[in-house]
């Protein structure tokens, strides 16, 4: 199973004052499953500020695993209660990374879904905030695709 799909992202970070920063971004990607995994990648653009590099999603029983190679190097695992610590490599230097998913939602098929992921992150040991990352996928050309577009996904 390979499919064109279209992938909508919503990421809010809530830094440790409160404030809060929204990015959405929706973009075609690929959709394909490999063993039990199902894998959606798809290319950044200016918009995150990551022009030039790819991301896949390696999503397992309970795991979803972030990926991005490119102008940003750097793999983040989300596992709902466990914290896993990854470098984040980019222009300006490498840093380490430090992820603690509090929720992991996942609702995928072989027709696409949803993805739920609440974590906080700690860069150099230094608390960041909360995060929110929400990921829909559906295939192109899918029945409900001329509905669901413009409309922002509940959070």
């Amino acid at each position: 199973m390979s499919k064109d799909v279209i992938i909508n992202v919503k990421g809010i970070q809530t830094d440790p004052e409160n404030d809060r920063n929204t990015l959405e971004l929706i973009t075609e990607g690929k959709y394909y499953q490999k063993g039990n995994n199902y894998y959606i990648t798809y290319r950044e653009s200016e918009v995150t500020g990551m022009l030039g590099t790819t991301t896949t999603l390696k999503v397992s029983d309970g795991v979803v695993t972030l990926m991005r190679f490119g102008k940003v190097n750097s793999q983040f695992v989300f596992q709902k209660g466990q914290k896993h610590i990854s470098s984040y490599e980019t222009e300006y230097g490498v840093f380490t990374i430090g992820v603690y998913a509090n929720n992991v939602d996942i609702n995928i098929n072989d027709s696409g879904g949803e993805i739920r992921v609440g974590y906080q992150m700690e860069i150099d040991s230094h608390n960041t905030g909360r995060n929110d990352f929400y990921m829909q996928i559906r295939e192109v050309g899918a029945a409900n695709e001329k509905y669901n577009r413009g409309n922002t996904p509940a959070n």
